[in-house]
């Protein structure tokens, strides 16, 4: 019987209520606002590990007796920061809110019977007969379970015959789902429609880009998805979603969410024996037990992947997208919105399309530092180029995010390159590095100095059967500034254009300080 109620109570979703207890799982109405890992910038994202936070509000409807009454929500966000939650529409308000943090496993219910009484469902070793036994776990459940029965101590599982423990029942105090408490007073029996709304860690969302060269490279076909990820193991079904574009001002929590003991039950052994083979005065205090095992990375992510492969890219370039995150204005922020109800699935990842921009106009150019020159040729950085304005065929903001290149050979489109584009507002350049090119290498040479300056020639060859623009960045103070030069991101700009298959020179005088 104590088998089955537990059961039941673990099937139902919920600890059984108690008097005065109102359990609220069904949530009528969701929205999720998904806010980027502060600390990632352009990085790329974690999958399995998101660092983000969101704002959830949900819509519930209840019936509160008369009295006093401890409403419990069921089913927030694993992450849940239990001192921002909201709780608008009681007509008495909150008197007190608890976030309860410890929830049904293997291991929680061993937690919440240590020190109590349990029964023991064994198999005899002599006979091979299944018995049930008193027992009192005494230590658990990090590093193995000691229990003591009448026949001394003993490591739960070290017998190697089947074992079980069976409880009396689930603790009030451990929930199937994670939970949050509110006490509220009610002089009459009421019906309310309450908003519960509160921050979560353990979200994030990124733009993935997928650029498609045109036109020689002169142009790009440029598509971006909108990437969310749920790392928690609560889901939000037919939910609005939102994502903001940005770094909101937030100071760092000053602790991480409540956690419970981990779900999984970890059992030790000594390597020879059980300690209830000897006599009980042989026994001697059993060894520290082992340091706990390492908390288990999130579950890899049930992605909802999309195989964006050539042919489905170009049919994405050439026709409209049916659903299309839409922008709005949030202060000076930006928030995308889907305009259609989704599920963020727990521990998953969802993909929407985000911009389409089948014509943006880029430049190539091939850069190089000269900090780090060398008289042995090396291959130029090829970088794209472009400004966020409609003259380009962009103007809208860009969010961070991964950007993958493909460039058309023989009729295929193959990957030209990857990186990773930082935020960029109307009217910011927008720059995208392809990698290393063997075609157009160059060359430093000192070829002069002096007790004031020093002379260097660059020289660039291009193998390539079209004319090539190149840009070497000086970090040092020229002496003399040659015609054309500009400053640049991280000093002096000097360009050159370099013919089909051909060479081009460039000298410049650093001035020393001595």
């Amino acid at each position: 019987m104590r088998a089955t109620a537990l059961l039941l109570a673990l099937l139902s979703g919920a600890a059984p209520a108690t008097a005065g207890t109102v359990v609220s799982d069904v949530v009528s109405d969701v929205s999720v606002t998904i806010y980027r890992d502060p600390g990632r910038r352009e990085g790329a994202m974690n999958h399995a590990w998101p660092g983000g936070y969101a704002l959830i509000s949900e819509t519930r409807t209840l019936r509160i007796p008369a009295g006093e009454s401890v409403i419990r929500f069921v089913g927030v966000a694993d992450g849940m920061l239990p001192e921002t939650a909201i709780v608008s529409g009681l007509p008495s308000g909150v008197r007190e809110k608890n976030r309860d943090a410890r929830l049904i496993s293997p291991a929680g219910l061993v937690d919440a019977y240590l020190k109590r009484r349990v029964t023991l469902q064994r198999t005899n070793r002599q006979t091979g007969q299944v018995r049930e036994q008193d027992a009192i776990i005494q230590a658990g459940p990090n590093g193995g379970v000691l229990v003591q029965t009448d026949e001394g101590v003993e490591a739960l599982g070290c017998s190697g015959l089947p074992e079980r423990m069976l409880y009396d029942g689930v603790p009030d105090d451990l929930s199937a789902r994670p939970t949050l408490s509110v006490l509220t007073t009610n002089d009459r029996a009421v019906e309310v429609t309450v908003q519960l709304s509160y921050l979560a860690q353990g979200f994030d969302w990124s733009a993935s880009y997928v650029a498609d060269m045109a036109d020689g490279g002169a142009t790009l076909g440029l598509f971006a998805w909108l990437t969310v990820a749920n790392g928690g193991g609560q889901g939000f079904a037919d939910a609005s979603l939102q994502v903001v574009a940005g770094q909101p001002n937030r100071d760092r929590a000053r602790r991480g969410p409540p956690t419970g003991p981990p779900p999984a039950l970890h059992l030790q052994c000594w390597p020879m024996d059980i300690t209830s083979t000897y006599p009980r005065w042989s026994l001697t205090p059993p060894p520290p037990a082992p340091p706990p095992p390492p908390p288990a990375p999130m579950m890899a992510m049930a992605e909802e992947s999309i195989v964006v492969t050539a042919q489905r890219r170009t049919a994405l370039m050439a026709a409209p997208v049916a659903i299309s995150a839409e922008q709005e204005e949030l202060g000076d922020l930006k928030l995308y919105r889907v305009p259609i109800r989704v599920t963020v699935a727990a521990k998953g990842q969802k993909q929407v399309a985000m911009l389409n921009q089948p014509s943006a106009k880029f430049a190539r150019r091939y850069v190089a530092s000269v900090s780090d020159g060398d008289e042995a040729p090396r291959p130029m950085a090829l970088v794209l180029r472009a400004k966020n304005d409609k003259a380009s065929g962009l103007g809208l903001p860009l969010p961070a995010g991964g950007v993958a290149v493909f460039e058309p050979v023989a009729g295929r489109n193959l990957l030209a390159g990857e990186d990773q584009l930082a935020d960029r507002a109307i009217g910011e350049e927008v720059e995208i590095g392809l990698g290393d090119s063997p075609d157009v290498q160059w060359t430093l040479k000192r070829i002069g100095e002096d007790k004031r300056r020093q002379d260097w020639r660059i020289s660039v060859t291009n193998a390539r059967p079209v004319a090539v623009d190149a840009e070497f960045v000086v970090p040092y103070e020229l002496a003399d500034r040659p015609a054309g030069v500009e400053r640049g991101k991280g000093g002096w700009l000097l360009k050159a254009r370099v013919a089909a298959n051909g060479t081009a020179t460039l000298t410049y005088r650093v001035k020393l300080d001595r």
